[in-house]
């Protein structure tokens, strides 16, 4: 079970490459805009205001009008707070991050950034107790797809990493937010009293719309009314609404969408770039789960190992010590014995520690307490052997090819440098002058009191042309030299990369095929150290041979089975790591590690699953050093 498909969005393998910019099938396109319908309520006047006293009548103004204006604020806040913010922001990300995945990969996935923390106060939370966590760890039997959930669930950096994606995506909507209908709404209520003792209320307000097109024109548009009275000497009144709106369009510089819409296109793609990394992070974070798990299962093994020579050694010793007792031993001969299965004895006391010290961090990598404790499952490691090597040949050509393609990383890579040429596009157009059009136009409703009524033929306009000769354009002139330079490191920046690549790609199969022929030898070496072994006995028994030959062969028999056992997970984690840099890796499939299912690769380039014990064949070193294949 891989930390991907069924747990955490974008964890699947590119199915396609994709090089080109992405539009993000959005509800709110910038494409399309809407106008949404705007609705005003509108207060009347008690006239009988003007028959009580100017002290009564103020006093209406502080009772009735502001708590009214206090009212309205009041519900809005109480209908806006941080939870309500919270939930659209989530909503909002989580969408744009799961169109993008259905973008690149053709399927997405549940994806959230909540954690068991999330849905409480943050005042509640205390740090005893995450005290206490740390100190009460569990007892935990583990297969290695549990140990994947649990990453998954529980690792640091892996939250870390959903956080920055999610993040990616937040900025997204600050940059489509500019192309939308952005709507605005103001109140105010005030009382005054002039130095003459003139006594007076207003309250007011307006409503409108900002709007930024991706030619590069903005509207605005506001209705704005004002309500007036006084309470002393003559009691005036008067109330007012003005319908405004204003219009602008830029011709050269900063017109067009290449241009206007350059903030919300590298949104849009630093988002798709967020979404391969954090699919690419996850393959790697499961390949390294599975290397560490399977690591420990490798020292368990070699625990065992040195358990069983420790455990001959004591035969040894008890044999000769019997020998002597008999006449037959020689004092040295019994003390080499006693010394090898002290040190016998000695190998095993550290290797114990050294797999406790590296349980203990692969407990922080899991993400669960120190304190808890650990049994692994040893199935992985015995299926491991028992299918032996998973073939894999293909030439580093082909190799960098298939990484070319299916690399997320360096698709990004090539991507970027896309994106610093069309820099250069927006930064020349900075130099270009201001030519633009606009236009704008208000109009006031009769007065003094009568605000819903409006002449159409006092509307008040204006509309013309404005030209700013590019004079002074030095900031610009060193942005567009900038602009070019940055072009320039990243076309070098691209370059290493594809160099990079393709040497990770040479290491990977070299390091494949020097894992493979290391099997070989070893097996072979275990297979002479079992038969030295058995020899060494039978001749130490029939007083052909000393001690010490017992005492080499049973060395030789413990480090071959070793060395077996660090050769065959050696070539496992070299031929996923080879998967990762050529990005054919699905770590979605069961058992990815070894299933030839999770090798996203044609047939050709993969061998039969099991190793045969053919010799390896060792040339002349002059080979290595020219152009001969």
């Amino acid at each position: 079970m891989s930390p991907g498909r069924k747990l955490e969005s974008g964890s699947g393998v590119t199915r396609r490459s994709k090089h080109r910019p992405m539009r993000l099938k959005s509800d709110k396109n910038p494409n399309h805009f809407r106008l949404k319908s705007l609705s005003a309520q509108r207060s009347h006047e008690n006239s009988s205001v003007a028959a009580v006293s100017s002290r009564r009548r103020s006093g209406q103004v502080n009772g009735a009008l502001f708590p009214v204006v206090a009212g309205v604020c009041l519900l809005v806040l109480a209908g806006c707070q941080a939870s309500w913010h919270r939930k659209k922001a989530d909503k909002d990300a989580y969408r744009i991050i799961s169109q993008v995945e259905e973008e690149i990969f053709g399927y997405t996935n549940r994806f959230t950034i909540n954690t068991r923390f999330s849905d409480r106060d943050p005042d509640e939370i205390q740090s005893l107790e995450l005290i206490e966590e740390s100190l009460n760890g569990e007892r935990l039997e583990v297969t290695i797809e549990d140990c994947l959930k649990i990453a998954v669930e529980n690792n640091r950096n892996f939250q870390t990493q959903k956080e920055q994606l999610f993040l990616t995506a937040l900025s997204l909507t600050e940059q489509q937010r500019q192309f939308q209908d952005n709507w605005f709404a103001r109140l105010f209520g005030r009382n005054s009293r002039s130095s003459l003792g003139e006594r007076s209320g207003a309250a007011g307000g307006d409503v409108g719309f900002n709007k930024l097109f991706t030619t590069g024109g903005s509207l605005g548009l506001t209705i704005a009314n004002d309500l007036l009275r006084f309470y002393t000497g003559d009691p005036r009144r008067s109330a007012l609404s003005t319908i405004s709106f204003n219009l602008a369009q830029p011709l050269l510089r900063g017109a067009g969408r290449r241009i206007v819409a350059e903030n919300l296109t590298q949104a849009e793609r630093n988002v798709i770039y967020g979404v391969r990394d954090y699919t690419q992070f996850q393959k790697e974070f499961a390949v390294d789960i599975v290397g560490q798990y399977i690591r420990l299962l490798q020292d368990k093994d070699i625990i065992r190992n040195t358990y069983t020579n420790y455990l001959q050694r004591v035969e040894t010793t008890k044999r000769l010590l019997a020998r002597q007792e008999l006449g037959t031993e020689t004092v040295v001969n019994v003390g080499q014995a006693q010394t090898a299965e002290l040190d016998a004895r000695n190998s095993y006391v550290n290797l114990i520690a050294n797999y406790e010290t590296g349980l203990d961090a692969f407990k922080i990598q899991l993400g669960i307490p120190v304190s808890s404790r650990l049994i692994l499952d040893d199935a992985p490691l015995e299926e491991l052997k028992q299918a032996g090597l998973l073939r894999f040949a293909m030439s580093s050509e082909d190799a960098f090819k298939i990484a070319l393609e299916n690399n997320l990383p360096l698709i990004n890579e090539i991507d970027r440098f896309e994106d610093s040429k069309r820099k250069i596009w927006v930064a020349a157009n900075q130099l270009k002058a201001d030519l633009n059009i606009f236009a704008d136009g208000s109009l006031q409703s009769e007065g003094p009191t009568d605000y819903t009524d409006f002449d159409l033929d006092e509307v008040r306009w204006n509309y013309g042309i404005e030209l700013n000769l590019p004079i002074d354009r030095l900031r610009e002139r060193n942005a567009y030299r900038s602009t070019v330079i940055n072009f320039e490191v990243a076309l070098r920046r691209l370059s290493l990369q594809l160099d990079t690549k393709r040497q990770q790609v040479e290491i990977g199969l070299r390091t494949l095929q020097q894992r493979r022929r290391n099997f070989e030898i070893e097996l072979a070496g275990l297979e002479i150290a079992n038969n030295r072994v058995d020899s060494a006995i039978l001749f130490f028994e029939a007083g052909r041979s000393e001690e010490r030959d017992v005492r080499e062969a049973l060395n030789s028999q413990v480090s071959s089975q070793n060395s077996l056992t660090r050769a065959l997970v050696d070539y496992l984690l070299a031929r996923l790591q080879l998967m990762l840099e050529l990005g054919t890796l699905d770590t979605d499939v069961h058992n990815f590690w070894m299933a030839r299912e999770a090798l996203l690769l044609p047939d050709e380039y993969i061998g039969d699953e099991q190793s045969d014990d053919a010799d390896v064949e060792i040339v002349d070193p002059s080979a290595a050093f020219s152009f001969e294949d």
